[in-house]
């Protein structure tokens, strides 16, 4: 069986390999950077004093950290659309598509993960810094943006950055809607020339690369940071 692999199917298609690979990083830049925005609205709404905004905020995390990012996908995928028909009363439900399904959803799943570690990064900062900053004239929003924020990113850097390791390995459950991403285009390959074991096979080796030089790279910051502190 060894011998009748034909690895030069990969150099073939890799125009092809290379398009969804780089639809995998888009994803996982985007929904990363959207991620780390909501999850610190949400961490700073579930650290709120007022009760009702802190319940909903925690109700959100909680709900999307308890289900599978697989159904997360389906759900929005097919019945947001229903959903939305519904509300509105349209005869039809809006195509939202595959790709566009998959830039929301991501976003919002990843919102509750980026959540709960920037909520952990504003608890790490000493209260004693929060009252030094509204001794000095600085409101509550003021504090987060100049004192408080800069800081907690800065002590969950190298979390936030595992997390979007993570989060480039879970893309490609993107392939499932059809969307095609570096698993995606690998599957329509290995489908159409018949060479399933070279594919997968490179598809491992791609993502084993790219993903322990990224965890090295973060381990190195993270050496530093703890050598700044």
């Amino acid at each position: 069986m060894i011998g009748d692999l034909d690895f030069e199917v990969i150099g073939r298609s890799l125009p092809y390999l290379l398009r969804g690979l780089q639809y995998t990083v888009q994803l996982t830049v985007v929904a990363a950077l959207g991620g780390t925005f909501f999850g610190t609205l949400l961490a700073m709404a579930r650290l709120s004093s007022f009760r009702p905004v802190s319940l909903t905020a925690a109700g959100y995390v909680n709900l999307m950290r308890s289900v599978p990012l697989l159904l997360v996908i389906f759900w929005f995928y097919f019945l947001a659309p229903v959903i939305v028909q519904s509300v509105m009363g349209w005869e039809r439900p809006p195509q939202i598509g595959a790709e566009r399904s998959a830039y929301i959803t991501f976003i919002m799943f990843e919102a509750a993960y980026f959540c709960e570690i920037m909520r952990a990064g504003i608890q790490s900062i000493s209260k004693g810094q929060v009252g030094a900053a509204f001794a000095l004239g600085l409101n509550y929003w003021q504090a987060m943006k100049l004192v408080i924020l800069p800081q907690a990113f800065r002590n969950m850097l190298p979390v936030l950055l595992t997390q979007t390791i993570v989060l480039f390995q879970d893309v490609s459950l993107v392939s499932l809607l059809n969307v095609t991403d570096f698993v995606g285009a690998s599957v329509k390959i290995a489908q159409r020339d018949s060479r399933v074991v070279e594919m997968y096979a490179f598809v491992a080796v791609v993502y084993f690369i790219l993903c322990y030089s990224l965890s090295t790279l973060v381990k190195q910051l993270q050496r530093r940071i703890a050598i700044i502190h």
